[in-house]
């Protein structure tokens, strides 16, 4: 059996969309298990303001307190990506993110650099094939979420682009 992984992509969004929780595709010489849960942690990390992306000392509040007032006037203060109107870019899949073609080339795409549709991004390795990711929208890159060498799930954020 051969593998069209731009068909198995289109099967992991559909049944993104349903009430499916798992799958198993078999054959002599491949198996495919796809597994969905209600835990979505990584999305409601990558709503969080920047600042709580990049400093390793930020402890995240795991039940209300006295000092939930004080978090709301910094959430204000620091408005989140969505508020600020920026597109993400999302893994079609899961792997392992890669920022440049190879180690020690330069970056698909950096903080500040200013992006045309289509143009790759990055690369998400997935069962030893090396997946481009292009970019649906023109803009200017805002924050990149992960760090080189990182695994991804499917849906999470890699970067946010200010639209041009």
């Amino acid at each position: 059996m051969s593998i069209d992984f731009n068909e198995l992509r289109e099967l992991l969004g559909a049944i993104a969309q349903t009430d499916i929780s798992e799958l198993t595709l078999k054959s002599n010489d491949f198996e495919l298990t796809v597994r969905k849960g209600l835990q979505m942690a990584q999305p409601m990390i990558s709503y969080a303001p920047p600042e709580m992306l990049v400093t390793p000392s930020a402890q995240p509040q795991l039940s209300p307190s006295v000092n939930d007032q004080s978090s709301h006037s910094e959430t204000s203060a620091h408005p989140s990506p969505l508020e600020k109107n920026w597109v993400e870019i999302t893994s079609p899949m899961v792997g392992t993110f890669y920022g440049a073609p190879a180690p020690g080339e330069a970056t698909f795409a950096d903080v500040g650099d200013i992006l045309s549709v289509g143009q790759t991004v990055c690369i998400i390795e997935a069962m030893k094939l090396m997946n481009e990711i292009e970019t649906e929208v023109a803009g200017e890159v805002m924050e990149i979420v992960v760090e080189n060498g990182e695994p991804v799930e499917y849906g999470q954020t890699l970067m946010w682009i200010k639209p041009a």
